[in-house]
């Protein structure tokens, strides 16, 4: 068959009449990889930990089987085969392996956690689980597009198709971002949400073999070589670095957006979707222009040339004009209408990018394409090496760039890698035509294209130190504070600022996570000093979360204690509160009976083969994505395996920033594990504020008198006194904070939601409610339910009876 004869035989009115329903089966099959990334990038976090080595193993490895896919398919599956019937099978073996990897991961877990330990042999465990489980059904999806580019001509018409089958898989993508992320996880759980991805490729792959049956296939004989054209290997070389700058640029516009936004399962939903969007629009314009324009490598060159404008607009943005926007997010009536406000404020920060990264892949196809090249080698290369340069991006930035060169620099470097891809491209035509006549004006425009792209990445300013310090909440604290330290790290950026009345605030996911306020200041000694105290025996002690360090130097007073381990999964967070928060926490840091553990807090619990006395736990808010894995049954459930006999167990949660359902959940969840589990609660002006969960692994009474003589011996007076800064003086006044008890809750929890590692409900929940502040009602809604603790302490007549007054006038 000729080349002529191929091409009539893909333009067929036949089976060409089916390229839009195609384009429909390529949105289907987009929608169902991004419910399946989303639900697999989660459960896997489950397994091998949150920290950064982590998700950069994750993304490394589902972007990784993508490109294998798209490059290794041409090579192994003939053009003999129907197009739409490999489409369709690959199809039914992505829905096959995700119901494999759904129901397989409990195995995948007891395998990991009963080997992994620390080091590089972790690391490299951690990227063995996440090859066994993502590479099989990458592989097969990164298939799909080389697959059914078969199916059209590499002739421009072709070409175009083949720009749309793209845009309609990105516009698929961000169905399925937005249908799982706003919707069915937040309803559902990881079973229900991939039954629903499983059902999409099962629907997609019986379309595609209903269209197969429906139109035929000529047998292509093996091509002729077909002569690479002029100029190609640039063409790959550039668009692996547009990918590298559009998954870079990502990385940091999701890390400043999540500042700006609130850290939260949506925020990141919402920006992935924005992003696919302009890379959907992109690929539309992209493919339109392939289809028209006789030099598709110039449009290509000219769109890294305006790529380097469109990141300094968004560098602009975000360090410079969104911090100062008159917002007030907590004056707002509902989550809607803030959703509504930040997808405004993400289409202006994110579009203009992501719409020139979309035309870039249908433009580089273009650029490459010869008349009788094997369309699915010719799509597997350009989509392997655009998915090279963006894993490179991706895990550059997010490892290297930013805790080296901060986000200023990355984003810089960012700017001037597109300004190259764009004169790699546009220098060879600049410097001769077809005939090889020299261009004075191309010359001329690639040189003040060069002088602007340098000026540009002058322009690009350092960080807001508002943003980093206040987030959501920038505007409204203007001038308010002395934000004296700023730092931006691997997987977080803190902040340290002091206020005018000499007060100090730790700032970390955009807000003040600790601060020397006497409120904050009584949370967290209650926390620490409730876990030593009421322990029989503190001798080897956890605490989840440094923080600014001053629940940790509670425990680490203790004049018992023998071995504190302090899990922290952003490596400065140490460094910067052992340099300004020494004093309020007894310089933990610098303490020879601490070790500071650099990982994912859920991962160490899962890992060690330690047993301990003790575990307190105070992460970041609930709200923030991926803290809500410390808050699942099942983690009580392990942390209770890892305590020795009368261990015990303390958790921070706060009223603040949250609404009534994800306090029910988080304490309902607890009580799971703690069935007879206390409430502790900390009042600002008598007024509920946060709270304290306490469970024993062998519940016993709490003896008064035990208490009192311990915090009257001299052996504790460090520990005394430390509770007399915060307003308790006696252990009477410690305890008197008493606010209910697990058998007693039976009304206020009957309709809370389990948090699970299957639905991971909390965060879902907890997002809805960061900007609302009702924490006292809430709290007197706990309190309705609280009943006189008589059976719950031991001690002297007078002084059990003392306490129960003293509970009594609390509020109760």
């Amino acid at each position: 068959m000729t080349d002529t004869q191929l091409d009539s035989a893909a333009a067929d009115p036949a089976t060409s009449r089916f390229l839009p329903i195609l384009l429909a089966l390529f949105v289907g099959s987009g929608c169902a990889a991004l419910i399946y990334e989303i639900v697999w990038l989660q459960l896997l976090q489950l397994v091998i930990g949150s920290s950064t080595i982590s998700v950069g193993v994750l993304l490394g490895t589902f972007m990784g089987g993508m490109c294998l896919g798209s490059y290794l398919l041409p090579r192994f599956v003939s053009r003999d085969h129907h197009p739409l019937k490999v489409y369709a099978y690959l199809e039914l073996g992505i829905g096959a392996i995700g119901l494999l990897v759904l129901f397989g991961m409990p195995l995948v877990s007891y395998f990991y956690t009963s080997i992994a330990g620390t080091g590089t042999f972790s690391i490299v465990l951690r990227g063995f689980v996440a090859g066994v489980c993502l590479l099989p059904p990458t592989l097969l999806m990164g298939a799909t597009l080389p697959a059914i580019a078969r199916w059209v001509e590499t002739t421009p018409k072709g070409i175009g198709w083949l720009g749309f089958f793209y845009g309609g898989n990105i516009a698929g993508a961000v169905m399925g971002s937005l249908l799982a992320g706003f919707y069915l996880l937040r309803l559902y759980d990881m079973n229900v949400t991939t039954y629903v991805a499983v059902a999409i490729n099962v629907c997609v792959a019986l379309l595609a073999l209903t269209i197969a049956k429906a139109t035929p296939h000529a047998v292509v004989p093996p091509a002729k070589a077909v002569e690479a054209s002029p100029g190609s290997r640039t063409i790959y070389l550039v668009i692996a670095l547009s990918g590298f700058t559009a998954l870079g640029s990502e990385v940091i516009w999701t890390r400043l957006l999540s500042l700006v936004f609130g850290a939260t399962v949506y925020t990141f939903s919402l920006i992935l979707a924005v992003f696919l969007v302009g890379l959907g629009i992109g690929s539309s314009l992209g493919a339109g222009l392939a289809r028209t324009l006789e030099r598709p490598r110039v449009a290509l060159g000219w769109f890294q040339i305006l790529l380097c404008a469109a990141s300094a607009w968004a560098a602009y943005q975000l360090n410079v004009s969104l911090p100062y926007w008159p917002i007030n997010p907590s004056i707002s009536t509902g989550a809607e209408f803030t959703f509504q406000l930040d997808l405004v404020r993400c289409f202006w920060v994110v579009l203009p990018g992501a719409i020139l990264w979309g035309a870039s892949f249908p433009l580089a196809l273009a650029s490459v394409a010869r008349k009788g090249q094997d369309p699915a080698r010719l799509v597997g290369g350009v989509y392997a090496a655009n998915t090279v340069g963006a894993i490179v991006g991706a895990l550059s930035v997010s490892l290297v760039l930013v805790s080296w060169f901060h986000s200023q620099g990355a984003q810089q470097i960012l700017i001037a890698v597109s300004a190259i891809a764009g004169l790699l491209t546009l220098a060879p035509i600049a410097s001769g035509d077809a005939k090889g006549k020299f261009s004075l004006a191309a010359a001329t425009a690639l040189v003040l294209a060069t002088a602007g792209a340098a000026y540009l990445v002058k322009t690009v300013q350092p960080i807001s130190p508002l943003l980093v310090a206040y987030g959501r909440y920038s505007a409204t604290w203007v001038g308010q504070s002395d934000i004296f330290y700023v730092g931006e790290g691997v997987t977080a950026s803190v902040a340290v600022s002091r206020m005018p009345n000499g007060v100090l605030n730790y700032h970390n996911a955009g807000k003040v996570q600790a601060s020397s306020e006497p409120q904050d200041m009584r949370l967290q000694r209650m926390l620490g000093h409730f876990t030593t105290l009421l322990s029989d025996h503190p001798y080897k002690i956890v605490v989840i979360g440094c923080g600014a360090g001053v629940t940790a130097g509670a425990v680490s007073i203790d004049p018992h204690l023998q071995s504190e381990t302090i899990a922290e999964i952003e490596p400065l967070v140490p460094k910067v509160v052992s340099k300004y928060f020494g004093e309020h926490n007894f310089n933990v840091v610098d303490n020879p009976k601490v070790h500071i553990h650099i990982d994912d807090a859920r991962h160490y619990i899962l890992t060690t083969n330690e047993k301990f006395d003790a575990l307190t736990s105070d992460p970041l808010d609930p709200w923030v994505k991926g803290a809500a894995t410390l808050y699942t049954r099942e983690f009580f459930e392990r942390v209770k395996e890892h305590l020795n006999p009368g261990g015990i167990v303390t958790l921070f949660v706060q009223l603040y920033e949250s609404n009534p359902a994800a306090v029910k959940s988080e304490i309902a969840t607890f009580m799971q594990a703690f069935p007879q589990g206390i409430i502790w609660g900390n009042t600002q002006q008598g007024k509920g504020y946060d709270l304290v969960l306490f469970g024993q692994l062998n519940p016993q009474p709490i003896d008064i008198d035990a208490l009192d003589r311990k915090l009257s011996s001299p052996e504790y007076e460090g520990v005394a006194e430390s509770l007399r800064e915060v307003g308790f003086n006696s252990a009477l006044d410690l305890l008197a904070t008493y606010a209910g008890q697990g058998p007693d809750l039976g009304r206020y929890m009957q309709d809370a939601e389990i948090n699970s590692d299957r639905n991971l409900r909390l965060q879902f929940l907890a997002g809805l409610g960061l900007n609302l502040y009702q924490s006292d009602p809430i709290y007197v809604d706990i309190l309705r339910d609280r009943k006189s603790p008589v059976s719950l302490f031991t001690g002297s007549p007078e002084h059990k009876q003392a306490l129960l007054d003293l509970i009594a006038r609390s509020g109760g």
